[in-house]
């Protein structure tokens, strides 16, 4: 029978369609088609690109925009919000506005045009999230902007633009709702029974051990207990912080490792899935939140959003959460 499952941070309700149960095999992804042509984003082309704003280089000799980097951070040619200029709130009548000031950078993972970020090892993939923090601190200093949000599409399912492999982020003069939802919820959680819901659930997770994809000593990666997307996943933290600014070099090294093996074990279950993820973190400039934990949120693209999903705001699954952690968990990397 289908289920209906709540989520217990911002009470979103999902609806489970076990009668439409599906394997991995089950879904079908398009390939990729690779569209060859000139890419603005490989070595040698770095003149196509705004100035770089950071780089990363084996070679203390290397000299910014030109080839020899390992990772590029760039402003997006065609950005979302601009960063120059002042926010000038305003009202008219009962609606607001201000203007679209903000950032828009792209992070260049590798050289390699042919490199997935799933593919990348996972010393390179540790370098991405370095570049996600230096950018964070950066970004920080501008007392206009009030949250960076940190996202990847793959695949023009997930909507990316551009096959080389990259990320981007976008700083904001606003707390988005998603951000304000989860601060409100687990802030209303604290308050009743003065813990963190976030470990709370890694706690429940760890001795439950039903939608446990993967762990090491400081992270844990799950299967939410009510997922938007089949196959989605969260990576956490297993020691409480609010800020993913608060890591040590130890769990950069950790993160990339469980991060890489989850990523390698989506592609197994189901070869060049589409996906986007996001991070999720406390608003800039915050104090430490002894209510709210920082988290990847690993989202494939593998269901339609449709009609009753936009009115409604479920989302409808159709393979519970316990037997996607399985195959995840069984899957050989």
């Amino acid at each position: 029978m289908p289920e209906l499952r709540k989520d217990p941070i911002i009470g979103r309700w999902i609806i489970i369609a076990t009668e439409r149960g599906k394997r991995p095999t089950d879904f079908i992804v398009e390939k990729n088609a690779t569209k060859g042509g000139f890419c603005p984003l490989c070595p040698g082309n770095e003149n196509t690109t705004p100035p770089e704003v950071l780089s990363y280089s084996g070679s203390a000799g290397h000299q910014p925009n030109r080839p020899g980097w390992e990772l590029r951070v760039v402003p997006n040619k065609y950005p979302a919000l601009v960063i120059e200029g002042n926010l000038n709130k305003e009202g008219e009548g009962l609606y607001d506005r201000m203007n679209g000031i903000g950032a828009h950078e792209v992070i260049i993972e590798t050289p390699d045009h042919h490199e997935t970020f799933t593919t990348l090892p996972p010393e390179r993939m540790r370098k991405v999230f370095w570049a996600y923090r230096d950018r964070l601190v950066d970004l920080g200093q501008d007392p206009r902007f009030r949250y960076v949000m940190v996202f990847k599409n793959f695949g023009a399912a997930a909507g990316a633009s551009l096959e080389h492999s990259h990320s981007q982020l976008i700083a904001l003069p606003i707390v988005p709702r998603m951000i304000s939802s989860e601060l409100e919820g687990s802030l209303s959680y604290y308050k009743y029974k003065e813990r963190c819901i976030f470990c709370d659930i890694i706690r429940q997770e760890i001795n439950q051990d039903l939608r446990v994809v993967a762990q090491n000593e400081l992270f844990i990666a799950i299967v939410p207990y009510a997922p938007r997307s089949p196959f989605e996943m969260w990576v956490l933290p297993k020691r409480h912080a609010s800020s993913y600014l608060a890591m040590d070099d130890a769990h950069f090294t950790a993160l990339s490792q469980i991060f890489s093996e989850c990523m390698r074990r989506l592609d197994k279950c189901i070869p060049g899935v589409p996906y986007n993820f996001v991070l999720h973190g406390a608003p800039l400039r915050s104090q430490p939140l002894e209510h709210y934990h920082w988290h990847f949120e690993i989202m494939p693209k593998l269901t339609m959003i449709a009609g009753f999903e936009w009115g409604s705001g479920f989302y409808i699954n159709p393979i519970p959460p316990e037997e996607a952690a399985r195959f995840l968990k069984e899957a050989s990397i």
